[in-house]
């Protein structure tokens, strides 16, 4: 018997369960999703798990399962099952969808903590680091700043003062797994019962991470490439493994562009520290780009607010501006459609 307990099954789950009309068939939480069919963890062992016809063509792909659910599932032979129902997703990290307006991609749920995992090599971009923490904040997800590779010949200095501004935010973990005691800080960060996810660029050392901390190999990972010096791209898919004695580790692909997919882009003034200024503007409604009187222009002119932040501030709130209000037309037409389709089916009925 698996003891659920150890990968976040709680009381407020179990209620949430007795709430559905499957509360008398197996639950389990989602541990890897392929293409075509889902493995999850029960309290009887490992399942491949398919979905309802319902589930499958009755969700957008948006609402779909991902690593980190809950479900309730029927075994209908060894080691296999069909997904009949799924719990109310809680702190779900997402990004907006590649190539769309306001489509968002679903990365994991019930997540306590998100390690933002850079490379102190040429992966180093503190605008990206942002950008992630800014979604994980949104979710009221714990984000963690990991700064990998640590035995690199770095510039110390040159990492702390562009960083400075974010570990208001979060907490800095500098790591290597050629120096066991970062890995060890790190580890000790983690409580039991915690559902941490790894995010970050390709061939930033997320899956060997995940193995250093598990203090075994649990995940796949490449050696360094002989050419660009950097690790190759190993995760494909997001998986799930469970630490000792510890919390629930979360891997997942790398990405090359993570899109803001916040529905409060007034969050950015305080993540990035533009609210420390803001309520001093002569104009309540103050854009901080041109008006008269604006505090925070005149922190950036006066060199108390870093001019890239205030740039990166700007430009990530057109963004989260641009993803929002599409995002509010999208759910205006999915409305409109919905009761299109509810009048036909009346209409049918009456004939």
């Amino acid at each position: 018997m698996i003891d659920l307990n150890n990968y976040g099954w709680n009381e407020k789950l179990n209620q949430l369960k007795q709430e559905s009309a499957y509360r008398d068939l197996v639950h389990a939480r989602i541990s890897t999703v392929h293409r075509t069919c889902y493995e999850v963890i029960s309290e009887n062992g490992l399942y491949q798990c398919e979905l309802t016809g319902n589930m499958l063509y009755g969700k957008s792909n948006f609402e779909l399962p991902c690593v980190g659910d809950w479900v309730i599932f029927q075994p209908f032979d060894e080691n296999k099952g069909i997904i009949v129902d799924m719990l109310p997703r809680e702190r779900m990290l997402h990004r907006k969808k590649s190539g769309t307006v306001a489509d968002k991609q679903a990365i994991a749920s019930y997540v306590d903590k998100a390690f933002i995992v850079q490379s102190l090599d040429d992966n180093f971009n503190v605008r990206r680091a942002e950008r992630f923490m800014v979604q994980i904040l949104e979710e009221n997800i714990h984000p963690v700043l990991v700064l990998n590779k640590a035995d690199l010949d770095i510039d110390r200095q040159m990492v702390d003062e562009g960083i400075r501004h974010l570990t208001c935010q979060m907490p800095v973990f500098f790591t290597s797994i050629h120096q066991p005691q970062t890995i060890q800080r790190l580890r000790e960060s983690i409580s039991e019962g915690e559902t941490v996810v790894f995010v970050g660029s390709s061939g930033v050392g997320k899956s060997s991470l995940v193995n250093a901390l598990c203090d075994k190999p649990v995940l796949l990972t490449s050696d360094i490439s002989l050419s660009t010096g950097k690790g190759r791209h190993t995760s494909t898919r997001r998986e799930m493994v469970l630490m000792d004695g510890k919390g629930i580790l979360i891997d997942t692909p790398g990405v090359r562009e993570f899109g803001l997919a916040i529905d409060n882009p007034d969050l950015l003034a305080e993540t990035l520290e533009i609210s420390d200024f803001a309520p001093s503007c002569r104009f309540k409604d103050c854009e901080h780009v041109n008006e008269p009187g604006c505090a925070v222009l005149e922190a950036v002119n006066g060199g108390t607010l870093d001019q890239k932040v205030y740039e990166s501030y700007l430009k990530l709130r057109r963004e989260a501006w641009h993803f929002s209000s599409s995002e509010h037309e999208k759910r205006k037409k999915d409305k409109s459609l919905s009761k299109l389709v509810d009048e036909v089916k009346k209409r049918k009925a009456n004939f």
